[in-house]
């Protein structure tokens, strides 16, 4: 208050003999008024929230759309799985946009946000960091100069793609995360697909993360990284054909132990499984193929099951949202399966003198709060990171793909046109996204090998970082003649489960490390186990439990403690372990009784590797340590009597749990399998789909997923896939005519304006 003020009456009032009295009266009378506002926002805000979770997609009747040429049949099978028929392909990516922004919308939006690092502007400040981090890859940049480049029948596919994502936008229910949020999604467009692909890659390939971790080893102990980072475990390496790969014996210096090991000293890679026989090897004389990805596991899930017709493409098979086409599936002459190479892609270097010009500086809005900006170092090769190992401020990180033109997207549209393996390898040879190894078999019976994707020549292969001086040199891809493969037979059959694949004849190392051996082992052990297969026995081999390495470890245990008795050791635990049969099943409370005793005395580090050693007889010092361990594991380990079915078990999570919505989640799933048995399942990560082709009967074998079609919490298909997946059940997906018209549940037609 000042002298041309009047005095504020409210000020008066509170002058009152009794202005505490006063005081209380006005307090109660803003906080009534501003209780009544809170509730009407309140009960508002959830009346808005409880009507999305109602309405779901429209799966029948007819819609007008604009932007078709002709109209378009959408049948939807009794899980909910969409078959388009389309007069042309324009049409049909148009009706595939269309039913992935029916069931998906928040997941495509959630997955662009991520690709692009802007998710800050919907969960504020605290995704802010992760924006930093997925923005130093510019991989709107990358999409943008991949659009530029792409040939015009691929560039109309995502066009067309994208007008139908926005049509099934204008013309469906918001799904209900946008109205917790409280925000409507932008048009999805072209280069948003380019960049979910592009995003993809990225977390397909060697982690600079993990090149920082490796380079610690490999400065503080560089004799013993080979020991400590082995690239297989010897005892169960076996090549992609399933043989027996015993590598010649290799001196080990003495203070680092013998006998390499794998070992994860980082999060679960994304790997997968994927096998396959020619006709010569199977009961009724078509080739077989199975693939089970292995990812996150979310709701809803990471993959898009559909089925796609015009009168020039067929094919089915799942996709991840915002890309068209097929990515892993058949088509009518051809199965194709994927698992992740284990490669190493990234290069780090140590910064050295940086241009002043090649800065950028990238605008981070912030949800709540004020904008925020970060500089990063960007050439036509490099980009720049946070230097992990101290030091300099920032690193070097060199990416084939963050120079690369060609999108990954051209290489799945055109695989699922292609006629038969020669074709199919001629159009992997193209493909420059993150190196995968390809499982290709044809109506001919034959089924082939061949690693695709950029590998740079470079000497580190992920162990180490370059110094600085480093960057002058160019580090070439491996031309694909020379990467690993298995040429066209009818006879042969194949395993590969992000293992090293490859004898020790071949000239190059690859990768830091492959992840181990064990699951790849499994496969080819149940694959020599007989002569002959058919498609049941490839849908039993995925939910396998047994697990090679768990069994030797309780065994070894077992032989460890009784070699060196401990006053700990509790004869009720050994003969519990003693007994154990290596399956990883549900009701087994010795499988939990290991798994604890190995994550707590062995763990997932550098030291797994010795300790392993150690059980294995290995003569060394560090053993005290291990019985001293040991010693302490025994006094708890019966202390909680589970069986694995609670111990392994695991609830499917929707992205926004964390916030307090954990009413969108998922089934839970019962413990049955670990990390290292074919069928995969750790906590947040598992199978996220099984899938077995009989190639050529394409309406036998079938495909299954741990949740639902839907990722409309309101769906009857939000989750009702998952009994079948705990039970094992691997359900077909009609491909031909009168298979999907027997299997139709509801039938949408989308009609040109």
């Amino acid at each position: 208050m000042g002298f041309f003020e009047r005095p504020d009456p409210r000020v008066a009032q509170s002058a009152d003999p009794t202005p505490p009295a006063a005081v209380v009266a006005a307090l109660k009378r803003h906080v009534l008024a501003f209780a009544i506002c809170f509730v009407a926002s309140a009960g508002a805000y959830a009346a808005n929230v409880e009507s999305g979770l109602h309405p779901t997609a429209v799966t029948r009747g007819s819609i007008v759309a604009t932007g078709l040429e002709a109209p378009v049949t959408i049948e939807r099978d009794g899980r909910d799985i969409p078959h388009i028929q389309a007069a042309n392909e324009h049409d049909l990516y148009f009706a595939e946009g269309y039913v992935q922004g029916s069931d998906r919308l928040f997941q495509l939006d959630l997955s662009r946000r991520y690709a692009y690092g802007r998710l800050a502007e919907v969960f504020g400040a605290k995704a802010l960091a992760l924006d930093r981090v997925q923005r130093a890859v510019d991989i709107n940049g990358i999409a943008e100069r991949q659009l530029r480049a792409m040939a015009p029948h691929d560039r109309d596919a995502i066009a067309a793609f994208s007008e139908g994502v926005n049509a099934a936008a204008a013309t469906q229910s918001l799904p209900v995360e946008f109205r917790m949020l409280l925000y409507q999604p932008a048009p999805w467009t072209p280069k948003d697909s380019l960049a979910v692909s592009i995003v993809v890659s990225l977390e397909l390939a060697d982690s600079w993360h993990d090149i920082f971790a490796r380079d610690a080893v490999w400065r503080q102990r560089p004799r013993c990284f080979d020991t400590l980072f082995p690239l297989s475990d010897a005892r169960y390496d076996v090549t992609i054909e399933g043989r027996r790969n015993v590598p010649p014996p290799a001196a080990s210096p003495s203070d680092c132990g013998t006998a390499g090991v794998a070992v994860r000293p980082h999060p679960p890679a994304i790997g997968s499984n994927a096998w396959a026989a020619g006709s010569m090897r199977t009961v009724d004389g078509h080739a077989l193929i199975a693939n089970d990805p292995h990812l996150i596991l979310t709701i809803p899930g990471i993959w898009y099951v559909v089925d796609i017709e015009s009168p020039q493409i067929h094919a089915a098979g799942a996709t991840i949202p915002g890309i068209p086409g097929i990515l892993l599936g058949h088509n009518e002459r051809l199965a194709w399966a994927l698992t992740n190479a284990e490669m190493a892609t990234t290069s780090v270097f140590e910064a050295g003198h940086l241009n002043r010009r090649s800065w950028v500086t990238e605008r981070f809005r912030v949800r709540f709060s004020h904008d925020a900006r970060s500089a990063y170092y960007r050439t036509s090769r490099d980009f720049s990171v946070p230097n992990e190992e101290g030091g300099a401020a920032i690193a070097l990180v060199r990416w084939p793909i963050f120079a690369q033109r060609r999108s990954t997207i051209a290489t799945v549209l055109a695989l699922d046109r292609a006629r038969d393996v020669n074709a199919a390898l001629g159009i992997i040879a193209n493909y420059r996204g993150s190196p995968q190894n390809f499982i290709l078999a044809d109506r001919s019976g034959k089924i082939a090998y061949h690693v695709a994707g950029l590998v740079p020549n470079d000497p580190a292969w992920g162990r180490y970082v370059h110094p600085a001086r480093d960057l002058r040199m160019a580090f070439a891809p491996i031309p694909f003649a020379q990467l690993p493969r298995k040429d066209p037979a009818r006879n042969v059959i194949l395993a590969s489960a992000n293992n090293k694949t490859y004898t020790s004849a071949y000239p190059y190392r690859l990768s830091a490390q492959f992840e181990p051996p064990y699951r790849a082992y499994r496969i080819a052990e149940l694959l020599h186990s007989r002569r002959r297969y058919d498609a049941a026995y490839f849908a039993r081999m995925q939910l396998d439990t047994f697990s090679p390495i768990d069994l030797e470890i309780a065994r070894d245990v077992v032989r460890f403690v009784r070699a060196h008795p401990q006053q700990g050791s509790r004869e009720d635990v050994l003969a519990a372990l003693g007994r154990w049969n290596g399956r990883y099943e549900p009701d087994s409370q010795a499988a939990a009784l290991e798994h604890m005793l190995r994550v707590a005395v062995l763990g997932d580090a550098p030291e797994f590797s010795e300790r392993l050693n150690e059980l294995r007889g290995v003569d060394d010092p560090a053993a005290l340590d291990l019985e001293s361990d040991l010693d302490g594991w025994f006094s708890f380990a019966f202390e909680q009597r589970r069986v694995w079915r609670e111990a392994g078990g695991m609830r499917i999570e929707h992205p926004l749990a964390p916030m307090n919505f954990a009413f969108l989640n998922g089934a839970w799933l019962p413990g049955a399998g670990d990390e290292y048995t074919i069928r995969l399942q750790e906590p947040g990560f598992a199978q996220s789909f099984r899938a077995v082709w009989d190639v050529g009967d394409w309406d036998r074998g079938g495909i299954a997923i741990p949740s639902g079609e839907s990722g409309e919490p309101g769906s009857s298909h939000y989750t009702d896939l998952s009994h079948a997946w705990v039970a094992g059940r691997l359900q077909p997906l009609p491909f031909s005519r009168a298979a999907v018209r027997r299997s139709a549940a509801d039938t949408l037609v989308l009609r040109p304006h």
